[in-house]
């Protein structure tokens, strides 16, 4: 499968599909156009057709420059009620994202900015040039980074999120690595390399049931009170048992002392 009618190129090579922002010369900003195809891209069930991972790239020197400046003009004379739904098309893309079934990989060059830094820490991993830079730059220009604070807890302390949002600054490759919203820093010509060697390390050593619902767990989790969080737990715990994937591991355990390889 390969295609690359819009702003999205997509191909498939196996259990991975791969996906580049390709607006190089306006940065992949994230216009209405390109907010719309990641979406519906997100939203589709993957792992139903064999997709185990997903690794998103940005065409071009940047990865993302954020907000498409001509749509943010748009905004400035719109209704409350304009702006509550292009607020709604940004909630569907982050949560098609973050509800995304299979795992998801970031590869992240250049700059990283904004609504284009959310997307990618919207991922569960992302994998960094180290001429990366990152920003969450919405309150310089009076915005909110309402949607991306919703996520950001799982990745950074409460300490380090006030400073990303309240007072932003560009981060290098290895602050963001050292803050958390970074998972690793390569060089900038082994960033796609080290994207998908991360993938493979990961599905050899994961049942992808269990990544998928560990992920489900993970968003559901936020903002429970404890005796909740547990209750919740206890009963994706028990039925996690019920799964072909966990009865075989177990069984491979037992028969083996090691747990099975779920890739290759």
């Amino acid at each position: 499968m390969s295609g690359g009618d819009g702003v999205l190129l997509v191909e498939r090579r196996g259990d991975l599909l791969l996906v580049t922002l390709n607006d190089p010369d306006r940065a992949n900003a994230l216009g209405p156009g390109m907010i719309q195809e990641i979406t519906e891209l997100y939203r589709r069930p993957w792992r139903e057709e064999g997709v185990r991972a997903i690794l998103l790239s940005g065409a071009g020197k940047h990865f993302s420059a954020g907000a498409d400046l001509t749509h943010l003009g748009s905004l400035r004379d719109a209704s409350l009620e304009d702006n509550r739904a292009d607020s709604l098309r940004l909630r569907d893309l982050f949560a098609a994202i973050l509800e995304q079934d299979a795992l998801t990989i970031a590869a992240v060059q250049g700059a990283c900015v904004a609504g284009g830094c959310g997307v990618a820490t919207a991922h569960d991993f992302v994998v960094a040039s180290d001429d990366a830079k990152f920003l969450y730059s919405e309150v310089k220009i009076g915005f909110v980074a309402a949607l991306v604070a919703t996520f950001l807890p799982l990745r950074v302390r409460g300490r380090d999120l006030r400073e990303l949002l309240l007072h932003p600054r560009f981060l290098s490759a290895e602050e963001a690595l050292e803050v958390g919203i970074v998972n690793r820093v390569v060089p900038r010509d082994e960033l796609s390399g080290a994207a998908e060697a991360l993938a493979a390390e990961i599905l050899a050593n994961a049942s992808s049931e269990s990544i998928a619902r560990t992920k489900r767990l993970l968003l559901d989790l936020v903002g429970r009170p404890l005796p909740d969080a547990l209750d919740r737990a206890a009963e994706v715990n028990a039925r996690s048992r019920l799964t072909d994937d966990c009865r075989h591991g177990v069984a491979h355990f037992l028969e083996h002392k090691k747990p099975p390889v779920w890739r290759g």
